[in-house]
């Protein structure tokens, strides 16, 4: 069932969800997998890395992964582990839209709400920017219930706020816009590096092993095929995102490697909520192995 064709706008579907929030967690992650995916969840015995993630978000809950779910107080977090050297340069944050000032913001800027995934405004120049129709969309993202459309436990006590950070840049990637490393650590260890490129044109995904050899699976977006040379901060990417990682059983590290330099993208427990296709679908299964339940809290 393809649900955001029937009901198209994105915000009513938060607001629907948060309506069904007297739902109990499993039965609504239940009814979600089996409309997203296809297919039956097994919570008692999941062998699938997509099953898992939805036993993630019942029952393994602890006060760190609200902070690092926090786009403004996950820093504190990455700044107590010494690495605070990749962290984007921080202009302001303000707790509501009406603190705004424009004049006080360089031409070139990111602003993202603290509570919540994809609501990121980039703007290149604010000369052009619609700033009554991006206050519109912050006051919404701000608002939104993004603990009840998943359950995902991590994001439902973050306070929401607005954090405006440097607009990054790589003049030279072969690649419109930059690179976005993804990398799945299991018990404090990378496994896997997803790697999204033209995220804006024409969105297309490959995936890694740790020693950067490809592996021909495909999700929503194709991948374009064993073409691309092993980074040169690989190494030192896979070092950031395991010292990271070490306090979750999973977690999933976004970097990025812009003029020699790791970037600090964001901390993600349940990536894509936990909803998406492999093709084939035995990757499903293998991420899966890697993913070793801890005891439930």
């Amino acid at each position: 069932m393809d649900y955001k064709k029937i009901i198209k706008n994105k915000e009513l579907r938060f607001k629907i969800l948060h309506y069904l929030s007297f739902i109990p967690d499993s039965w609504m992650l239940k009814l979600q997998y089996r409309i997203k995916m296809g297919t039956k969840l097994n919570l008692k015995k999941p062998q699938r890395w997509t099953e898992k993630l939805q036993w993630y978000k019942i029952y393994y809950r602890t006060p760190l992964m609200t902070i690092c779910a926090d786009k403004y107080n996950v820093r504190k977090y990455i700044e107590n582990k010494g690495l605070d050297n990749i962290l984007n340069r921080l202009y302001n944050v303000y707790e509501s839209i009406d603190q705004i000032d424009l004049d006080l913001l360089p031409k070139k800027f990111v602003m993202k709400t603290t509570n919540g995934s994809g609501t990121n405004i980039l703007c290149k120049d604010k000369s052009e920017l619609q700033l009554d129709t991006v206050k519109r969309s912050l006051n919404e993202w701000m608002l939104r219930d993004n603990f009840s459309s998943g359950r995902e436990w991590s994001y439902k006590d973050v306070p929401p706020k607005i954090i405006v950070e440097e607009y990054l840049e790589d003049d030279n990637n072969l690649f419109e816009g930059i690179n976005d490393y993804k990398f799945f650590c299991f018990n404090g260890k990378a496994k896997y590096i997803v790697f999204d490129v033209d995220r804006n044109i024409d969105h297309k995904r490959n995936i890694y092993d740790a020693d950067w050899n490809f592996i021909d699976v495909s999700t929503d977006h194709p991948n374009f095929g064993d073409c691309v040379p092993k980074p040169e901060g690989i190494k030192e990417m896979l070092r950031v995102a395991n010292i990271l990682a070490v306090d979750f059983p999973f977690v999933r590290v976004d970097l990025y490697w812009i003029n020699s330099k790791v970037y600090f993208g964001e901390l993600t427990f349940y990536p894509w909520s936990g909803y998406v296709q492999f093709y084939p679908d035995e990757f499903d299964f293998e991420l899966g192995k890697q993913f070793i339940l801890p005891e439930k809290i």
